[in-house]
């Protein structure tokens, strides 16, 4: 039964369709009422405990969990940031609505939750995420009452499921700046990464032929138009099963000569993680530089822009191409991760060698702004040689802290059990391995399994390898979204907006 003409007409206004006992339209949302409804019983509404959900899936990541603020007109997100980020903008658990970045849609879940609250009832929603006029995605939302006492409703379990919109449904007409000059791709393993970042930004992945011959050579090229258009292709250059970081690098230049052919007006690669950065410069006589021979294999092909998350060095990566290059970090997907889980703790930030040092620092500070407190800093000594690691100095204030070993990647993970042990050893409480890459080796779940560590965190960038399960790492591997990252980067990059904000502000 619809009851848009029963509520109040200021909150009529912000949503499409307003309904009790809703059936929704999206499977994750219809199997969390299920759960809910099966949940409540008799009751006014059920108590969060009683609640069973999937752990993973899309159910799983569509859901979230607000409460009310008592005395005053407010919520509080208390679990399921992520799934709530595209709505409000960068949150974690303990954020006021009515502080969220997105403030219509802050207004809108505000407004729907008391709803919620005053008739007890579950209730779906729809409406449309719109930037200054061009609607870009349609949401479904539902919103529950939810019980910590069994009799009181103080909180709303939510979930949404965004769409972006790919005709003129709902009487809206599609972003026309992000389609009409905007062309988004995303190449082999890539392509899930791409669909995601592809979402956040209202688009479609366009259309590619991916061609393997007989011995091993292979062609790919773009099958919708690509003359005149703001190109960006993504494409994670890490070697995985069946494909090296090498044979990737070649597919990629291949396909950027072949749109630079279809006469596109610029080009810019997007990729998460940069094969061959490690090596930016000679270590003995007539070493090979190849970070600078990666870069004028770019250039060559017609590429106007790399852009890259968190290069091994970033001048090195800066002063190896001679076409623009956006050097791209994670550090605020990481602080907003880790304030979430720090609580009141102490804590300590520590890089694994002194190469990182400065990258360490760089986060220990942001960290400490976030926190508003004071965050202790280490280093750990290391060299490097024909293969073999050596150096024992460990420096820095870890005594009963909360320490996070930050590095730019984790191959073999030797670098990362090293500094953990270290820091175990000089009385750290807890130890918590950061790494924007997960590159892991054949060998690394082992040697990090046997490592002191708590929890271990990376990103998306690198999808887990073919044949490792999360089981691998006794239940310590733990991975947050780039995703919205790169699409703010690309989104700002083909509208002329400031990157460089975007890294001071986060995503």
């Amino acid at each position: 039964m619809t009851t848009m003409a029963m509520t109040e007409p200021r909150l009529r206004r912000l949503f499409e369709r307003l309904d009790f006992a809703p059936l929704p339209k999206q499977e994750p949302l219809r199997l969390i009422l299920k759960r809910w409804e099966a949940a409540r019983g008799g009751a006014p509404a059920p108590r969060r405990q009683s609640i069973v959900f999937p752990k993973t899936g899309a159910a799983a990541a569509a859901m979230f969990v607000c409460r009310s603020v008592e005395g005053e007109h407010d919520w509080v997100l208390a679990e399921g940031g992520q799934a709530i980020e595209a709505l409000l903008g960068p949150c974690t658990a303990g954020d006021r609505l009515s502080q969220a970045k997105n403030r219509r849609e802050a207004v809108r879940l505000r407004r729907l939750f008391d709803e919620v609250r005053r008739v007890g009832e579950a209730v779906l929603a729809e409406f449309a995420i719109a930037e200054p006029g061009h609607p870009r995605a349609a949401v479904e939302l539902l919103a529950a009452p939810l019980s910590e006492d069994g009799k009181t409703i103080d909180s709303v379990l939510g979930a949404a499921s965004i769409s972006a919109f790919k005709t003129a449904a709902h009487g809206l007409r599609p972003s026309t700046s992000m389609n009409n000059g905007f062309v988004l791709f995303a190449l082999g393993g890539s392509r899930p990464f791409g669909e995601q970042a592809a979402r956040l930004l209202g688009a479609d992945l366009a259309p590619h032929e991916d061609r393997e011959f007989e011995d091993g050579e292979h062609k790919t090229r773009p099958l919708v138009s690509v003359r005149n258009r703001d190109v960006y292709v993504i494409f994670s250059l890490h070697g995985e099963q069946g494909q090296s970081g090498a044979d990737k690098l070649c597919r990629l230049l291949f396909f950027i000569g072949a749109l630079g052919d279809a006469g596109a007006a610029r080009i810019t690669a997007v990729v998460p993680y940069l094969c061959y950065a490690r090596k930016d410069r000679q270590t003995k006589p007539r070493d090979p530089v190849v970070t600078r021979y990666v870069a004028q294999m770019f250039e060559a092909v017609g590429t106007n822009c790399v852009m890259a998350l968190d290069v091994h060095n970033v001048a090195a990566f800066q002063n190896a191409f001679r076409c623009q290059t956006e050097s791209l970090d994670a550090q605020a997907v990481f602080v907003r991760h880790f304030v979430g889980e720090i609580g009141g703790a102490p804590v300590a930030v520590v890089s694994p060698d002194l190469g990182g040092e400065k990258r360490a620092e760089l986060f220990r500070q942001r960290l400490e702004r976030a926190l508003a407190r004071p965050v202790a800093k280490g280093f750990m000594e290391k060299h490097r040689s024909m293969g073999q690691v050596s150096g024992e100095i460990f420096a820095g204030d870890v005594v009963g802290r909360t320490v996070i070993v930050l590095d730019d990647l984790i191959s073999a993970g030797g670098t990362m059990a090293r500094a953990a042990a270290a820091c175990r050893k000089a009385g750290a409480a807890r130890v918590w391995l950061a790494a924007t890459h997960g590159v892991f080796s054949s060998r690394a779940a082992a040697v990090l399994g046997e490592a002191p560590v708590d929890r271990i965190v990376v990103t998306d960038a690198v999808p887990l390898p073919t044949g490792m399960k999360l089981a691998d790492f006794k239940g310590r591997l733990n991975f947050v979204s780039v995703a919205g990252l790169i699409a703010e980067a690309i989104r700002r990059r083909h509208t002329g907006g400031s990157i460089t904000e975007l890294l001071e502000e986060g995503p």
